[in-house]
């Protein structure tokens, strides 16, 4: 395949599964073995950091007015019930320090696991089911009993329909705002989220929204929390991958790398990469915030188990 157009379909890739609960790091993995990439090859494990890189930055992009108003209210907060500990921009910073610490002591493991397609396949079986258990039964415990059909709803006309007051109803007492979150939310979060790092295929949006969905926050804020912590994670791990990758040339276990040497094909192919991961993750991440309004994960967690399988089958005959 041209590399053009296979800088094109990995972008693509990268866009797609970066921020869906489905692991991006499986879906390059496997991609990259289908379309015979040499990840022995120094700019090819260059080239899988900078779109990975490309797709993390749409989200200061997308957020932009959201994060704005997190550093200009910090740290008292938009109503003033915030401080400095519980400030939504330092609940993420926890968060983060609580991954990063074991995750960089468990770098060794993780550098083994990142080849090993019995263990995505693994991480996204497993994960799926998970998902799966997780959403359905925070959905059922906060959906209230179904009024009567000829039912009104307090302090609403007999116009109002029942599902809109289920709806209402159905949120309260979960966390439904970033900005009111707990400091044992974000550290909760931040210690499921190194299941992620140390598992490729467990997918950290996955780990982080079923950590927020456990901890008592609704699906649309448990995932607005995941996108905001992605910033801090996926930008460290991106700049150590980097820093490991080109600056000190060595691939996983320590195996020294030829330095890269660009040619303009190789800027070329690179340049569409990073653009097309853009893109395309800036629009998923905007048709997302959408979808789970109104759905659950129960559609991820069947794909996440059907490509699990897949995926144990095909390392099986491998």
């Amino acid at each position: 395949m041209n590399d053009y157009l296979l800088s094109l379909v990995l972008g693509i890739i990268e866009g797609l599964t970066e921020f869906l609960p489905v692991s991006s790091t499986a879906h390059l993995r496997i991609s990259e073995a289908l379309l015979h990439v040499d990840l022995k090859d120094g700019y090819w494990k260059m080239y899988t950091i900078v779109i990975q890189l490309g797709a993390v930055l749409c989200l200061p992009v997308y957020f932009r007015s959201r994060i704005a108003k997190f550093l200009s209210t910090f740290p008292s907060g938009e109503r003033g019930d915030r401080t400095i500990i519980n400030h939504p921009v330092s609940l993420t910073m926890i968060a983060f320090a609580v991954t990063a610490g074991p995750a960089f002591l468990l770098s060794k493991i993780i550098g083994k696991n990142l080849e090993n397609l019995y263990v995505m396949g693994a991480a996204l079986l497993i994960g799926g089911v998970l998902m799966w258990v997780i959403d359905q039964l925070c959905e059922n415990r906060r959906r209230p009993v179904a009024l009567p059909a000829n039912s009104t709803a307090p302090g609403k006309s007999s116009a109002t329909t029942v599902l809109e007051y289920e709806s209402a109803a159905a949120e309260s007492g979960r966390t439904e705002r970033v900005e009111d979150m707990t400091l044992l939310q974000a550290i909760w979060i931040g210690a499921v989220q190194i299941l992620s790092a140390v598992f490729p295929g467990t997918s950290r949006s996955m780990s982080t929204i079923a950590a927020g969905q456990t901890a008592g926050m609704t699906r649309a804020s448990a995932l607005e929390f995941s996108f905001f912590l992605s910033l801090p994670t996926m930008a460290a791990a991106t700049l150590y991958d980097f820093y490991k990758t080109v600056i000190r040339h060595t691939g996983e276990g320590g195996a020294t790398l030829p330095p890269v040497v660009m040619t303009t094909e190789h800027w070329i192919t690179l340049a569409i990469g990073f653009v097309t991961s853009f893109i395309v993750a800036i629009v998923v991440v905007h048709w997302f915030m959408g979808w789970v309004r109104k759905h659950g994960f129960v559609r991820f967690a069947v794909y996440r188990i059907i490509v699990g399988i897949a995926v144990l089958v095909w390392a099986s005959r491998a």
